[in-house]
């Protein structure tokens, strides 16, 4: 039995978690920092790095304690290396570094993105490579073909915002609070999603790419109109989402050989409305739909204790001297997608 201690600080999470290779996952330790980033609307680098800092080292500790084992026990140490704050990153490398140093035991640095991207094995022991994903985190809006660890074609990406920005933008501009996907998730439930027109950036667009900076500008014309309640903005805003991924998507598969699921991952994926409306599509398009658990879309250190278990018994490990990166892409040889901003 192989067993992995995974570290997580690339935004405003900290967690510590130990995953075996038989996909159980004995422990998880997580520190939210809601309430520090809360009165400024948005994540603020400086106040997320210090309190990795601070709440590392005591949620590996108890993550070890949940376990009922010491680092002596395990077999790896995998931490995010990126992409993210880079002041994160740092930290949860840094303390990654120290801990296989000190015991001897192989570092394996992982890419954010990886771990989301590979989380719905985690979940699901039956999914089997290749499979289409859709990646919608806070940063990322991407469909990519995912062909195995460190193998990933990315068939589309946001040529300028990505959806988690949006639900963040979105959530300040209708005052409903921090942290914004499930402040806004909340108010739809409450609104007509059809009471708004909001515009489908790129809808029936050749290329399968996003686009939500419009979206955004939209939602603060809605709001200026001072005309519609803010649950009918939330929710018409989601339902435009909805139709823009599912069109995009759609899309994007056709370009795909063959594709065992559909799968979506990141924080956007833990939105119920989106993952209704994409296993919809998925049945329609003949696929398995698969989305791990909500609190395993979100940022968490198991994710991250997975991806080091498929890359270590791959024998890819890596040197103490790793460099944290702020951006990490998982398709490093994509052409950059027509009109896209410097994020894409």
């Amino acid at each position: 039995m192989m067993l992995v201690l995974g570290l997580e600080s690339s935004c405003d999470e900290t967690a510590a978690a130990i995953v075996d290779d038989s996909r159980r996952i004995l422990s998880h330790r997580l520190a939210t920092q809601e309430e520090a980033h809360r009165p400024y609307g948005g994540v603020v680098p400086e106040i997320a790095a210090r309190a990795h800092v601070e709440k590392l080292i005591p949620l590996v500790e108890g993550a070890l304690a949940d376990a009922k084992l010491s680092l002596a026990d395990v077999d790896a140490i995998a931490a995010t290396a990126g992409p993210g704050l880079i002041g994160g990153v740092m930290v949860g490398l840094v303390t990654g570094k120290a801990l296989a140093l000190a015991t001897g035991k192989p570092l394996v640095a992982i890419n954010h993105l990886e771990g989301h991207a590979l989380s719905p094995r985690l979940a699901d022991a039956s999914l089997e490579f290749p499979y289409a994903l859709l990646l919608v985190s806070g940063g990322h809006c991407q469909l990519l073909e995912v062909r195995g660890p460190g193998d990933y074609r990315r068939i589309a990406t946001t040529i300028d915002d990505a959806v988690g920005e949006a639900f963040d933008k979105t959530a300040k501009l209708l005052g409903l609070g921090f942290p914004g996907g499930p402040a806004v998730e909340q108010a739809a439930l409450k609104g007509d999603p059809f009471a708004v027109p909001l515009p489908r950036p790129l809808l029936g667009s050749p290329e399968p790419h996003f686009s939500f900076a419009g979206l955004k500008s939209a939602v603060l014309r809605a709001r200026d109109a001072g005309i519609h309640r803010a649950e009918d903005i939330a929710a018409s805003f989601t339902q435009a989402v909805i139709d823009c991924l599912l069109d995009r998507t759609a899309r994007g598969l056709r370009r795909m050989e063959a594709p065992r699921a559909l799968v979506v991952a990141g924080g956007v994926a833990a939105n119920s409305a989106i993952r209704r409306a994409l296993e919809t599509l998925a049945g329609e398009q003949g696929l398995r739909f698969i989305a791990p658990p909500g609190w395993l879309c979100t940022d968490n250190a198991a994710m991250i204790a997975w991806a080091g278990i498929e890359r270590h018994r791959l024998g890819w490990d890596d040197p103490l001297d790793f460099v944290a990166r702020a951006r990490w892409p998982l398709d490093p040889s994509a052409e950059k997608a027509r009109g896209a901003g410097v994020k894409a």
